[in-house]
């Protein structure tokens, strides 16, 4: 059975997803969709709308046969640490070839300006060490570096963020000892970062997510598959909440509070003194919003920060994380329909690491994903809370037909 692998979030699955899981399959010549999926925290360093379970129904409801987890400690990311542990999960489940959606559309300026790149990496990192010392933050830097060395040369726009994700991908997949095909599929209609839904039935998850908040979940309806609604739908009268950061915000302010500066410095990605400028802003802000404005700098973007304040939410150490991302150690299974199990069952004798169906069997590999469900519940009230932290352990994949 051929086998392409997409990796996603679907913070919530939309049209655009779906025409990519199509895409990626034709592309392909595949007879299985796979999918590596972020947790509850997501790679700009927010909670995701719905848990992941919903969205592994989401997904297999829409052209996607098998959903395996990206860990924690490679969800919450840069895009260099992102791509690669993902990309490393589809290696290890044998697929055949990669597909990711990109603004470029072009499999070959990925390749080409990666080629240019590595070239001249002697020249381009002091030039990107030079502007991060003017005070600008590490994306901004590589900006410059590349403009400044390069010109308008790329065959790549690196600005743009499904081709910096696409270019990590590329960059990962030519390091695994067996490359995969890689493959991408041009954005449609809305840009990444839009804000606003047109008349077109695909929108960006940023401006549905934006509609949910102001105006509630009816307006996105035209812009997401019906099972993906429905399952939105159950989710907001079970819980009673779809969950971003004010619902975690307390306890985030808790946190910073109650850490000192020197307990707050041994958090991953806290660093360069910001610590303080954290712990004051938490003194004086009366909502998450207020705080980001009070913390966001030139040099730290509005992701990065975020970012930080998932593993301060969670205590996630320097130490802790530096250990974790050594390599990707297990393989976590979400959901599959009857092909996917095919699949399955073909390939997991010859697996090279754990295949996880069941978290309780597995504690102790799994400490950062759990903490991560436990945390992500706790953002509820307490009465939806409690289901949530439990369904965790007893929550088996997801199966359908």
């Amino acid at each position: 059975m051929k086998t392409v692998g997409i990796v996603v979030e679907y913070n919530p699955f939309h049209n655009g997803h779906l025409y990519h899981a199509q895409k990626a399959r034709e592309a392909a010549g595949a007879d299985v969709v796979m999918a590596v999926m972020s947790g509850h925290f997501l790679q700009r360093g927010e909670p995701a709308l719905v848990n992941k379970w919903a969205r592994t129904r989401m997904a297999l409801q829409n052209g996607v046969d098998i959903v395996v987890e990206l860990p924690y400690a490679f969800s919450v990311q840069k895009a260099e640490y992102f791509a690669k542990g993902a990309i490393t999960i589809l290696e290890k489940l044998f697929c055949d070839a990669f597909c990711f959606g990109s603004e470029n559309g072009q499999v070959s300026s990925f390749i080409e300006t990666k080629q240019q790149m590595d070239k001249h990496s002697k020249s381009l990192d002091p030039l990107v060490q030079k502007y991060m010392g003017e005070g600008f933050s590490f994306p901004k830097a590589q900006t410059l570096a590349r403009e400044s060395l390069f010109g308008q040369r790329l065959p790549l726009d690196l600005s743009k963020p499904n081709n910096i994700l696409g270019f990590h991908y590329i960059q990962a997949n030519e390091n695994l000892p067996h490359p995969m095909t890689p493959l991408t599929v041009k954005r449609q209609q809305a840009d990444y970062h839009d804000v606003t839904l047109s008349s077109q039935p695909i929108a960006s998850a940023t401006g549905i997510r934006k509609a949910i908040m102001e105006t509630g979940l009816e307006t996105i309806e035209p812009y997401v598959p019906a099972a993906a609604f429905a399952e939105l739908n159950h989710y907001l009268s079970a819980y009673g909440h779809l969950h971003h950061w004010d619902l975690y915000w307390p306890l985030l302010q808790y946190r910073l509070l109650s850490s000192s500066t020197e307990e707050l410095a041994q958090i991953y990605d806290v660093s360069e003194g910001i610590e303080y400028r954290l712990k004051e802003a938490a003194r004086q802000s009366a909502s998450f919003t207020e705080f980001m404005e009070s913390v966001k700098t030139k040099r730290y973007t509005w992701t990065r920060i975020q970012r930080a304040l998932v593993h301060i939410l969670l205590h996630v150490s320097k130490e802790e994380m530096g250990a974790a991302l050594e390599a990707v150690r297990y393989i976590r299974l979400l959901g599959m329909n009857s092909r996917g199990r095919e699949y399955l069952n073909k390939v997991k004798k010859n697996l090279s690491l754990p295949f996880i169906t069941k978290a309780a069997v597995f504690k102790e590999a799994l400490a950062l994903d759990l903490k991560a469900a436990e945390i992500y519940a706790l953002g509820l009230p307490s009465h939806s809370s409690h289901s949530l932290l439990s369904s965790e352990f007893n929550e088996h994949p997801v199966i359908l037909p």
